[in-house]
């Protein structure tokens, strides 16, 4: 059964039979805006999320950045740009995703950490549902979830563009996941890694 996160939660990175996750995917899923028309009656407005990953080395220095201009590190893999999030509701499936190989993981790396921007600068308030998730499979099937984390029913990101979704971080030669879950004052995503470099390593 899928965990599900809250804020500052840190899990282990285990399958339901209890053997280690090495291969898995993080997903991120959101709706596009109803905004009311001039005349009555609703319409829908695209939203731009961008899901982008920052590596960080054992010293805490940025070494490689994941997202839709650069889709691929060491162990690390891009779904793609989605530029409008789910226009006739939640589909189940997610809108981007990154695949995580944790063998092909580069060893001087502990800190691998999933960033949300809103590329129009569209509040996150506004956007009617979004979520993450870890689960096994691929960013087309979904095999087993092992835990998710709902990011649009907190009123702390109404005014904000940007947050730090959560990380995995290696301790003692293990690999784990915590649920950080916290908006950013930063409009930019080069902006929002040196908040990480500086709060959240």
């Amino acid at each position: 059964m899928a965990i599900s996160l809250a804020k500052g939660q840190k899990i282990n990175l285990k399958k339901s039979n209890g053997s280690n996750l090495t291969s898995f995917c993080i997903g991120a899923n959101w709706g596009a805006i109803d905004k009311k028309g001039l005349f009555g009656g609703t319409k829908k407005v695209a939203v731009d999320l961008d899901l982008s990953v920052g590596i960080f080395d054992n010293n805490k220095t940025l070494v490689d950045t994941v997202y839709f201009g650069k889709l691929r590190s060491s162990g690390v893999l891009h779904s793609g740009d989605d530029t409008t999030g789910d226009v006739d509701g939640d589909d189940g499936l997610d809108n981007e995703v990154i695949q995580i190989n944790l063998d092909q993981i580069p060893a001087n790396i502990d800190n691998v950490v999933f960033i949300l921007n809103s590329f129009q600068g569209q509040d996150f308030a506004t956007v009617p549902f979004a979520s993450i998730r870890l689960y096994e499979g691929t960013p087309s099937r979904v095999n087993e979830i092992v835990a998710n984390y709902n990011i649009a029913s907190d009123a702390k990101f109404a005014g904000y563009v940007s947050m730090i979704l959560g990380k995995l971080y290696r301790r003692n030669g293990e690999w784990k996941f915590s649920a950080i879950g916290e908006p950013t004052k930063d409009t930019k995503l080069a902006d929002t890694l040196k908040t990480v470099t500086n709060t959240y390593l």
